[in-house]
């Protein structure tokens, strides 16, 4: 796949680097052609000096052919517009735009533009490590209907199969990160000390979810 990255920062050089070893082609742009420097010696991607949602730009940067873009400047107006650009003048499936901040990020959500927003998710990452407990939205689609959230369990539920929670508990368990690696739990895992726990769920239930989890397994189920 060819994608477009715009803004060569810290996040930009190292998606750009990634992107290229996983095999894609990878075009940044940049105000700044010093900025191109951070991306090495060995990348042998597109670097295009510009604004970041100029249409001359990005066709310089390869957008009309381009599956994915992702905007990661500094500045959240011009991450919004690019993206915005990208999808809706050029038609690129995959479009993400980084917002510092969190209440625009809600917004463009809502507009259908998926964010990731930096401080909000840095300080949401701290607060569950510091306070591990009940539901911590990872994701929402733009509905607002459904999510996937980590969410704490008791203790009671270590030893426990993962199927024994989902049924119990009436959600799905997306995923597992054990160890800081994730995993795709099977119907013979088990929960281990340390897990943490993802699942898909309606926003909605939240709350009946996280009561399930903190109250622990029935007796006697495994």
């Amino acid at each position: 796949m060819h994608i477009v990255i715009m803004g060569c920062g810290r996040v930009g050089s190292t998606l750009a680097r990634t992107l290229e070893q996983q095999g894609h082609t990878v075009a940044v742009v940049d105000q700044d052609p010093t900025a191109f420097r951070r991306l090495g010696s060995s990348f042998g991607g597109r670097r295009v000096t510009g604004v970041g949602f100029d249409q001359d730009t990005l066709r310089e940067a390869g957008i009309e052919e381009a599956g994915a873009f992702a905007a990661v400047s500094s500045g959240d107006n011009s991450n919004i517009i690019a993206a915005r650009v990208a999808r809706e003048m050029f038609g690129v499936e995959n479009v993400a735009a980084r917002i510092y901040d969190p209440r625009r990020a809600e917004v463009y959500q809502r507009l259908g533009i998926p964010t990731v927003a930096t401080v909000r998710w840095t300080a949401d990452q701290m607060l569950r490590r510091l306070l591990p407990s009940g539901a911590e939205p990872l994701w929402r689609d733009p509905s607002g209907r459904v999510e996937l959230a980590e969410v704490h369990y008791s203790a009671s539920w270590i030893g426990h199969k993962v199927a024994t929670l989902q049924e119990e508990t009436g959600v799905r368990v997306a995923f597992i990160t054990r160890q800081g690696e994730a995993m795709l739990p099977t119907s013979k895992t088990v929960l281990q000390d340390g897990d943490l726990v993802h699942v898909m769920l309606r926003t909605d239930e939240l709350e009946q979810v996280e009561a399930s989890f903190a109250k622990g397994p029935e007796e006697g189920a495994h």
